[in-house]
């Protein structure tokens, strides 16, 4: 019998994927991370357009000149990042960038920082580059913030980069700047690398994200079109290093898809020199959603921090699986937080990328899921009072 190459033997298949090809069709779905947004207009003429012009050929193997350019000054304007265009390299979505930063920097014996909880793809990459992930806690109690203090505590002579995502999948957080800072310097003293996932920069909520790469040369940033302008079904993305790592980025990157889709690049051009408006009308929605999950999620008792990023919310329940089985047969759909890492094991991951109404009717749902649980548990603990407080015979007698 043949069988796989041992890499694979720890990997497992994405939860959230999971729940997402069994999620029942009348089902509300808070599980998956994808905007419920149409691809903006004037980028859905600039796919066509491609397409009328037969633009359906190969790319350069790092992209498009003229899209890397534009990543350029996007990256001076809203992120301090000075770099120029030999060091972009478009990709096909932000997932090949991170496998591709894992294969060209990673080998056995690495330790590779993560937060916990974090996006579950960080896991599989180091693994599959047969690295070692090192954890690193972002708690409750600092809003599920990565603190330059957590980082330093797991430095050792064996440790070759931290991943950091902020806004964070799956929390929301966004790493304050005295830490993206801080954690800079730790990368520069320490000669590591950051691996910067900022595919959720623009989906903020009355905040500033920071790069770490304006603060170090030892910094890979992944960024791409999936999120802030609902293109997830285009595959299309970017990573930014410097000189030295540039090229060895480019070989993984030159046998595993050669190329980004064509169509894909010029849709990412308009998106980038475009106008901006439908990027600030879809966060505006999302920040009414926010606010309308954090809050009843609160008053139903399953603590939740009000998140400053992202589309997604991580509170704190009791027995989540039970919860997150209970749920979907009640017609919600919502992931486990033990999927993102073993500081997961006491919540859920619920995301908000789901209309207004669908996102009331969701929470109503749950609210009674809790009075029902609520009923019974209280029936239980009357049972075992009278129990105790009576002897059997007179218990049955009453229950008689």
């Amino acid at each position: 019998m043949l069988n796989p190459a041992k890499r694979v033997d720890s990997i497992e298949l994405s939860q959230i994927r999971k729940m997402f090809e069994v999620t029942n069709e009348n089902a509300i779905n808070l599980g998956i991370g994808e905007p419920d947004f149409d691809i903006p207009e004037n980028i859905q003429l600039a796919i066509k357009e491609a397409i009328d012009e037969g633009y359906t050929h190969y790319t350069s193997n790092k992209g498009d000149l003229e899209l890397r350019e534009a990543i350029v000054n996007k990256l001076a304007r809203d992120n301090g990042i000075k770099t120029d265009e030999e060091n972009v390299i478009v990709t096909s979505g932000a997932s090949e960038a991170l496998y591709d930063s894992a294969q060209a920097l990673f080998e056995r014996g690495d330790e590779v920082l993560v937060p916990n909880p974090g996006f579950l793809s960080y896991d599989a990459c180091i693994r599959l580059a047969e690295a070692n992930p090192i954890e690193v806690s972002t708690t409750m109690e600092n809003d599920f913030k990565l603190k330059v203090d957590d980082v330093q505590e797991k430095i050792t002579k064996n440790t070759k980069a931290l991943i950091i995502n902020s806004p964070s999948n799956p929390t929301g957080a966004v790493i304050d700047k005295e830490d993206i800072k801080g954690i800079a310097d730790l990368a520069t003293d320490n000669d590591f690398y950051i691996i910067s996932d900022e595919i959720y920069e623009k989906i903020i909520y009355g905040r500033k994200n920071y790069s770490p790469a304006k603060y170090s040369d030892n910094v890979i940033t992944i960024n791409g079109f999936s999120k802030t302008y609902a293109m997830t079904g285009l595959r299309i993305g970017y990573m930014v290093g410097n000189e030295n790592i540039t090229e060895e980025l480019l070989k993984v990157h030159q046998y595993c898809t050669a190329c980004a889709s064509s169509i894909s690049q010029k849709a990412a051009y308009e998106a980038l020199t475009g106008p901006q408006d439908s990027v600030k009308r879809m966060v505006g929605e999302f920040s009414k959603r926010r606010d309308l999950i954090v809050s009843s999620l609160n008053d139903m008792g399953h603590e939740c921090v009000n998140c400053e990023g992202a589309f997604y919310v991580f509170p704190k329940i009791e027995k989540p699986y039970e919860f997150v089985d209970k749920a979907a047969k009640a017609g919600v759909i919502s992931v486990p937080g033990e999927a993102f890492g073993s500081l997961g094991s006491n919540h859920v991951r619920m995301s908000y990328a789901n209309s207004y109404e669908n996102i009331e009717s969701a929470m109503e749902i749950l609210k009674n899921l809790d009075y029902w649980f609520n009923q019974y548990y209280s029936f239980i603990c009357l049972f075992v009072y009278l129990f105790i407080y009576f002897d059997l015979f007179e218990l049955l007698f009453i229950l008689i």
